[in-house]
């Protein structure tokens, strides 16, 4: 699959699959790819070449009515938990089943409750998103894009703006649920502590492209130099041409 702004190339021939049940960490640098890829496996962009198939269908030749279809089988747990402000939390968690099935209130509820209770967020319903930490407002996130059970969960950046133990317990949330709700999982974060506990693989992008895909173990040991850089934390060798330089800060000079 590859993908495009304007001329620009921004991923180049990706190609990877996600087994169903499995953890799969997309990790890489910033600039690295990681939200377009996300953006292309939401539907949100269709790829210039290539396809994108999301369970058992293409989703870059899907119509507007199909895609809708098939979103009810996937949830989406957005970086900074993206409730809306003018609703109660048991609101928040209840909108999609609202919005997409003809369930009574009563059972609504019901299934509420249970997804907030799965989130350590029992009793937090007719709290406002303004009153809740940071954690909890990731949790509550969490319940909303797992409200209908869907079948695969796309999470953006769980641990960002968490505090270590915080990001310790919503990584352990997320192996819960995956072990409670036998959920297939596309989690892309740059934390990499976090990405070692919880993915069963890991696809590691850089410059738009797959520079490596394995298990946790097949990463840290890669051979690939710019792994080990992002792994150990070390700063990419920059090439200074000093004459290419020294025309830049001089070009429009007199």
């Amino acid at each position: 699959m590859n993908a495009h702004y304007g001329d620009r190339q921004v991923l180049h021939n990706v190609n990877f699959s996600v087994a169903e049940g499995e953890i799969m960490v997309v990790m890489g640098g910033s600039g690295s790819g990681k939200s377009t890829l996300l953006k292309h496996l939401l539907g949100l962009q269709k790829p210039s070449s290539g396809s994108i198939s999301l369970l058992n269908q293409n989703i870059a030749e899907l119509g507007r009515k199909q895609m809708m279809a098939l979103r009810r089988s996937m949830g989406v747990a957005f970086q900074g938990g993206a409730l809306l402000s003018s609703m109660s939390v048991g609101d928040n968690v209840k909108l999609p089943l609202r919005e997409n099935t003809e369930l009574d209130e009563n059972t609504i509820d019901i299934m509420a409750r249970l997804k907030l209770e799965l989130m350590n967020l029992a009793g937090f319903e007719d709290l406002m998103p303004a009153e809740l930490s940071g954690g909890m407002l990731k949790r509550a996130g969490l319940a909303r894009a797992v409200i209908m059970d869907p079948k695969i969960l796309f999470f953006d950046e769980p641990s960002a703006g968490l505090d270590p133990v915080t990001s310790v317990e919503l990584d352990e949330l997320i192996l819960q649920l995956r072990a409670a709700l036998n959920m297939t999982m596309v989690i892309v974060t740059h934390e990499l502590e976090s990405a070692f506990k919880i993915a069963d693989r890991i696809t590691v992008l850089f410059d738009g492209e797959v520079a490596a895909m394995g298990t946790v173990e097949e990463i840290k040991n890669s051979s690939d130099v710019r792994i080990q850089n992002l792994i150990n934390r070390k700063p990419r060798d920059k090439v200074v041409d000093a004459d290419a330089y020294l025309q830049r800060l001089t070009a429009g000079g007199t």
